[in-house]
Parts: structure tokens; sequence; C-alpha cells
């Protein structure tokens, strides 16, 4: 039997049940999995650093000769630690491995290697934990580094990555069309894979790493114009035109002028013959809900009934208790479904919800359960959309009969990246915040003045207010680098000392859906004074009286990230504070001190490291992109856009010969796309 690039990764010599098993662990099983599985990084052997020369807190290739070796240490059940010393004759490199006695046997003393990895310590005394050990025999130009599991090495992983390239020699078919490769000027799919694996030098790598990041963006830019094409369906639930001056009878406020916009174009999508599919995004604090509660009393007009689905069921009580107060007397019914609705009350309101008496049921994930049945549904709303996929967005919209949709999202994205995560949406961006909301003051301060940010939080949880600390891990051991607090650890501590005879919570994403509801309960209602708690309230409750955060190992977060944290605090009317500890002060530190536009920030955070700060590890519920940076590659994003525009005003269905092996492409990813 030939191979091709569907064959199972076990017709590989050396690859057996066991390491299939670790492949189908990083959801590799045929040999094209293997070729699309791109190194995350290279190693240029061609120029390492000195060690007195290399620079602190970057990743960096050394040479040098091993001197000694310590025995192993036994740090606690399932952790140990080994040492050792090299030096390239200019300076001295103190190395630490956790749990890496098969690496450290392995190295022989008075034999040179080269080492990769961060260049820690100080200046009279440099370290570096858990390199990764390159053997100076066999060097090619670049050493690939793959993303892992445990019991694979990237050593392994190339010589079978090799292994398939020599298999597919020649038989590896063209996925994008001759005029498009000549119009971009693309090199070809097997000479892409054969140098981003094997590269010869920068500049194939480069040419090598274009052509992929090309196909992929482009695949997914098709998928994504079709989806919005496909969308295009009549409305099942046609309306006419309303008067906004009725909806603004019912609010205490005024408008800005960036939600009348909002929400006049989302009455112009509702009155239209296609479903509304709109995403509403805007800082934290903007008033998103305002205008989602536009189109809902935009629908109950037109005699629809609306949804509104949240993460938490927290959000969900906040939610309920807004809006029930906003529809008063208005003839709007308003009800909330969550997990914890006792089964003769939720009997009660699905019979209510089946007979047309509810106007907008608020919910958690429970929305999408059978069982939970429409009498009219018009509207689907869903909040804070980077915890939805479009799969659950898909599901709630079944409920009724191509239904409109509106996506709210607090994640200010810039423009530039907005039309790849949200393709099949149109946008409306709330860029103004409301009248009297006071900016939230943020300070930088290093360590060391970190017991009088202590006296300082105390200070106001004795005025009656309350504040939360963010830490970066749930518990010590997650990661081997120092200096990392844990929440768990850090709040015993604090309870203990700093903050002893204070009310400390605790909150964490591996707690349980109802302990984590129950303890954002407690903090709402102020029996929690100080909540302890990891990024999991990124996505949370609104608590006026909370007016201080302090988040600790502030490096380790982007600044998108950083920035939703702090619009935890600032909902009140008190002046409210954000401290960021770190011992790394940078640049893109101080920016978010210097502001509080969330797009601002977000454009900062996009040129400093790139989208995955807006999204965490999953892009809104898009598939996972293997090579392309939609920050260092906005150029081709920008060129994939016009490029997908221009194939199918040529070609709409892809049927042409040329473009076949690409249609079937954009089908898989309109597929991980359409199931999240």
């Amino acid at each position: 039997m030939e191979a091709s690039l569907q064959t199972d990764l076990r017709y590989l010599k050396g690859v057996g049940e066991k390491r299939a098993s670790l492949y189908a662990k990083l959801g590799l099983f045929t040999l094209e999995d293997l070729l699309r599985h791109y190194p995350r990084n290279y190693i240029d052997h061609s120029a390492p650093f000195p060690i007195s020369a290399a620079p602190f807190g970057e990743n960096c290739a050394v040479r040098a000769r091993v001197v000694s070796k310590s025995g192993e240490q036994r740090i606690r059940k399932g952790l140990s630690l080994f040492k050792v010393l090299v030096t390239d004759g200019s300076a001295d490199l103190y190395l630490t491995f956790f749990n890496a006695r098969y690496t450290v046997s392995a190295l022989k003393t008075e034999e040179e290697y080269l080492f990769y990895g961060r260049m820690g310590g100080k200046f009279t005394r440099r370290e570096m934990a858990s390199p990764l050990v390159i053997s100076p025999e066999g060097e090619e130009a670049f050493s690939p580094v793959y993303p892992l599991t445990e019991g694979l090495t990237s050593r392994s992983v190339g010589a079978n990555i090799r292994q398939a390239l020599s298999l597919l020699e020649g038989r590896i078919p063209e996925t994008l069309p001759p005029a498009l490769r000549e119009r971009f000027g693309l090199c070809g799919l097997e000479e892409a894979l054969r140098c981003v694996h094997l590269p010869p030098s920068a500049g194939a790598l480069e040419q090598a790493r274009r052509r992929l990041i090309f196909e992929e963006l482009f695949v997914l830019a098709l998928a994504l114009t079709r989806l919005k094409q496909h969308s295009g369906q009549t409305t099942g639930a046609p309306m006419r035109p309303a008067e906004l001056s009725g909806f603004e009878r019912l609010l205490p406020f005024s408008l800005t002028g960036a939600q009348r916009r909002a929400i006049g174009e989302c009455f112009a999508d509702l009155a239209g013959p296609r479903p509304m599919n709109r995403l509403v995004q805007g800082d934290v604090g903007s008033g998103k809900t305002m205008v989602a509660a536009a189109a809902v009393w935009f629908a109950a007009q037109n005699g629809y009934q609306s949804a509104l689905m949240v993460p938490t069921e927290i959000l969900a009580e906040q939610h309920f208790s807004t809006l029930s107060r906003l529809f008063e007397g208005s003839g709007l019914k308003v009800a909330l479904l969550t997990g914890s609705v006792r089964a003769a009350q939720r009997e009660l309101l699905l019979r209510e919800l089946r007979q047309g008496d509810i106007s907008l049921l608020i919910g958690t994930h429970a929305l999408i359960q059978s069982g939970v049945d429409f009498h009219r549904l018009g509207l689907v709303v869903t909040d804070e959309q980077h915890r939805f996929g479009v799969s659950q967005r898909t599901a709630l919209s079944q409920k009724g009969e191509a239904p409109h949709v509106l996506v709210l999202s607090a994640t200010p994205i810039p423009r530039t990246l907005a039309f790849i995560i949200y393709g099949d949406l149109d946008i409306s961006v709330i860029d103004e915040l409301p009248a009297g909301r006071k900016s939230i003051k943020t300070y930088l301060i290093d360590p060391p003045k970190r017991q009088r940010a202590c006296g300082f939080i105390r200070k106001y949880l004795d005025e009656g207010y309350q504040a939360y600390i963010v830490c970066p891990l749930v518990e010590q051991g997650e990661e081997t680098a120092p200096g990392l607090l844990a929440a768990q650890e850090y709040a015993e501590q604090l309870s203990a000392r700093e903050f002893a005879g204070y009310r400390v919570g605790l909150l964490h994403g591996r707690m349980k859906g109802a302990e984590k509801d129950s303890v954002m309960a407690r903090f709402a209602s102020g029996e929690i004074q100080l909540l302890v708690a990891t990024t999991v309230i990124e996505v949370g409750v609104d608590v006026p009286n909370a007016v201080v955060m302090m988040i600790e190992n502030a490096e380790r977060f982007g600044l998108s990230q950083l920035h939703q944290l702090r619009g935890r605090v600032g909902r009140g009317e008190a002046q409210s504070h954000c401290i960021l500890v770190s011992e790394t002060p940078s640049p893109r530190l101080r920016a978010i001190c210097r502001t509080n536009d969330g797009f601002a920030i977000a454009e900062e955070d996009l040129k400093l490291r790139g989208p995955g700060d807006f999204f965490g590890t999953r892009q809104h519920g898009l598939p996972r992109l293997k090579i392309a940076d939609m920050a260092g590659d906005m150029e081709l994003v920008r060129t994939t856009q016009d490029a997908a525009a221009w194939l199918l005003r040529e070609d709409p269905e892809l049927s042409a010969p040329e473009n076949r092996a690409l249609g079937g492409q954009v089908l898989q990813m309109l597929q991980k796309v359409t199931t999240g």
C-alpha cells in the first residue's frame, strides 16, 4: 500500500500503539495531521550566545560543557529536582531540571551541548530552568521545537516527520489554485511543508511560513464569508419599525450617543428581511445591556419573545434584577431559568414560556436544554461571547425559526481583528462611557511595596468597602517558574497574616459551578470582604462596593486581560484603584497605567502580544489556528480577506476543478466553526 496524507500514523516505523496514543493526545492521527503539526519555535544553531552575554529574561541558546551534575533531590511527592553546572569558558551557568532523570543521566561530563531556555538569575550567577538539550552531533541550521505531550520529544517528532516527508515525496496534492499562488507569490504546498520542518535557511523558512499562514487565514476567511452568505435566509421573525422614544421613556437616565447608534443599527436589522446577526462590543461599563434591553423591547412590541444567555448563574441573576426593574409596568414579563430553579417552579415557568406569557427569559446553558420551548422566539441574546462558542449560539437559535441574534462582548477588539474573530456577525462598537463614570486609578509597584499595598487595601476594608486580589495560578506546582503566587496558598497566608481578622474568600476555576456561584454571592452580599481569585472573575458579577484590586505577577497577563480584570472595580460611585505587582515593570505594564480606554489597550496588546490575550485558549468558538498569528500576520489577514472576496466572486461555490481541494478544506473549517 502506498502512503497518502490520510494514512494512519501507525504506518510509520517506530510508531506503535503507545506512541500513536501520545500523538492522539495532540489530535494527530494521520500523516497529514503530523505534517500540519508545525514547530512552535526554532533554535538557531549558527549564533549561540556566550553565557556572559546572553540576554536576561529571554529565550536563547548557549553552547557549554558539562562540569558537574548533582544527584536527585526530592522536593515533594511527584516532584524531583536535578542541578547541573555547565561552562563555556567565559562564565558558568547553573541549570535546574524538574522530573528529568533521563535527560540529566544522558548528559556526559566534559561533553559539549547546546542548551536552549530562558536566561535567568543575576549578573553574578546565571541560571536556566528546564532548558532544551541538543546534542552537537548532526546539528542542522535550525532545530524545530514542537508542541509536545509527556512521552514525546521534539527529536522523536522530527524523526517521524522526516520519515513522512520521505514516504510522501511527490505525492502531496496542492490545495491552492495556480492562479492564486502566482497572484500572491506563494510556493507550493510540498515545498512549504518540507521547509517549515527542515529549513535549509532563514529565507526558505520565511517563504514556507508565509505560504502556510496565507493558506490557513485564507481558508478561515473563505469559511466565515460563506457562513455569512448562507446565514442570509429570510427571517422567521419579521418585525415592524418602532420609535426609540417608547423605550427611552422606561429609562431613568439618558442614553449615550454610542448607545443610540448601536440601538439604531439593531432596530434597522430587526425590521429587515434577514435575521439580525450582530455583535455589540464595548468596554466594561459602556452600557451594552441597555442596547440588548432596547432590542428585547423592540421584539416585544412586535409580539416576539427574547432569550438572554449568560455564562454564570450569578450574572443571570444580576441581569434578571436589572431588567425586571427596567421593564416593571411596561407589560413585559421577565423570568429567570438556571440550574438552581426548583422543579415545581421550573415546570410553571416552562408552561408560561410555551404559552407566550414570558417576554424575556434570562438564563445560563439551561436555556438550550430540551424541554425549554418558546411560544414565539424572535430574538436570541448571548452575553460575554468569549465564553460561548458558535455551536451554543446556534443551539439557542434553533429554539425559534431563524430568530434574530445579538451578541454582547466586553472585550474591546481592534477592527482589524474583528472580522476574523466575528466573521459571521455584523459589528456595532460602543466607544463612549456614560457620563459621570470615574476612571480607575492604576499603579505599578514591585514586590517590596506589597506590604504598603496591603495596608492601603485594609484602609478601604475598614471603611466598609471590598477588594480583590488576583493570582496567576490556582495552586503551587502548576508551573516551576519561581515567584509565581497561587490563589489557594496565598489566600491561606493572607487570612493568617496580612488580613487576619478580615473575612477572606477564595475563588478559582477548578471549583464546581455551584461553589463558585456561592462564593460570588457571598462577596456580592458583603459577607466576604476580600476575594482572592484567579482570572475566573473576568466574567463576574457587578459588585459596586468593590473598589480596590491588586493583581499579582501582572507580567503574566496580557494588557486586554488586565483591563478586563480591572473592570471588576469602578462599578460604583467611589473612586476605585488597581494595583499591579510585578518584578519586571515593563513598558507594556506602564501603558495600562496611562489609560482606561479598552480599545487603545487592545491595539497596544495586539502589537505587543498578539490575539491570544483577548481570547485565552479558544478564540471565541473558532478553531485554534495552527501557524498563523493574527497580530504578527496582520498584513496577511487583510490580504487573505481580499483574496477570499476575489475568489468567491470568480467561483462562488468553489466548484471549478482547480478550487475543489480548497472547497474541501473550507467545508472542514466550516464544520469546526459551527460545532464550536
